[in-house]
């Protein structure tokens, strides 16, 4: 609720004066005006892809649910775990989007045989391939960086530097949040940052009387707000592919200048909620107090 109350304020008041009023341009009012008279044929297609979307609910359902089903584990007879349903999850899915899709294409009278099929699959991925070329650069970027080993030694450096301050819990806390807002920029995966932070620094709070649920939400309080502006975040090119639908001389730099109210005045409201909570020794939830004896 404050994440949301917060957002909705930056971009009200920050965001949306910067960028101004859009101005669509020509072609795109004429668009606009072609899917406002194809909006019964939308309406007709929505109701196809229900109709699809709930024969494939229903068929996963009779696969699933009774005693022997195809669907469970022959032997426990459970439906979560190692079972044929965890294994054809990821068919699942596509299955659930492709008849739904298709029922969509049907009734819209967008798909009138194979063809228009494939058509739509090449249309697609021809708008993807700006994406795709990114990520390539970026993942090597990525791999480069990850190879060099520097997130880690600048990880293990600042762990060493918040250990060795001998300060007290809050104010170290709050030092641990701002180191995790910094490291979170070069090493943007949560869990390669927890492996290295979890096992240096839980015994320090402990010691100091913190819990080890109080670390770990400090933590992913640090790790929240400076995902946005992150050059190595993984969806920052399908995000840049967006803005550029609008704005399209628009880098990765607009992305971040964009991005970076949502970071500042995010983060401060975070770490004050965060104060507050653990000055005031609210659990973090049944049985997960803030702090330990």
């Amino acid at each position: 609720i404050v994440l949301s109350i917060v957002a909705a304020v930056v971009t009200d008041r920050i965001i949306e004066p910067r960028l101004g009023a859009y101005q669509a341009e020509t072609g795109a009012a004429e668009e606009e005006t072609q899917d406002q008279e194809a909006a019964a044929a939308e309406g007709r297609g929505l109701q196809y892809a229900l109709y699809g979307f709930l024969g494939i609910l229903v068929l996963v359902l009779l696969l699933t649910l009774p005693p022997g089903a195809p669907l469970r584990d022959p032997e426990t007879g459970s439906i979560i775990g190692n079972t044929p349903f965890m294994d054809s999850l990821i068919f699942i899915i596509t299955l659930f989007f492709l008849i739904a899709g298709i029922g969509y294409g049907i009734g819209a009278k967008t798909l009138q045989g194979s063809g228009d099929i494939i058509k739509g699959v090449n249309k697609t991925f021809a708008g993807l391939s700006g994406l795709i070329f990114m990520l390539l650069m970026i993942s090597q970027f990525i791999a480069f960086f990850n190879f060099s080993r520097m997130p880690q030694v600048v990880a293990v450096w600042m762990a060493d530097t918040l250990e060795q301050a001998n300060i007290g819990a809050l104010p170290l806390l709050i030092g641990f949040v701002g180191v995790i807002m910094i490291l979170n920029i070069i090493i943007p995966n949560v869990i390669p940052k927890w492996a290295i932070f979890a096992p240096i620094f839980i015994p320090v709070f402990m010691r100091l009387g913190v819990a080890p649920q109080t670390v770990l939400a400090a933590y992913r309080l640090g790790d929240s707000p400076t995902n946005v502006i992150t050059p190595l975040m993984v969806y920052l090119p399908f995000v840049l592919t967006i803005v550029q639908r609008y704005q399209k001389d628009a880098g990765i730099g607009t992305v971040v200048a964009l991005m970076l109210p949502y970071t500042l005045i995010i983060g401060i409201a975070w770490l004050l909620l965060f104060i507050i909570w653990f000055v005031l020794g609210i659990p973090l939830g049944p049985g997960y107090p803030v702090s330990v004896p």
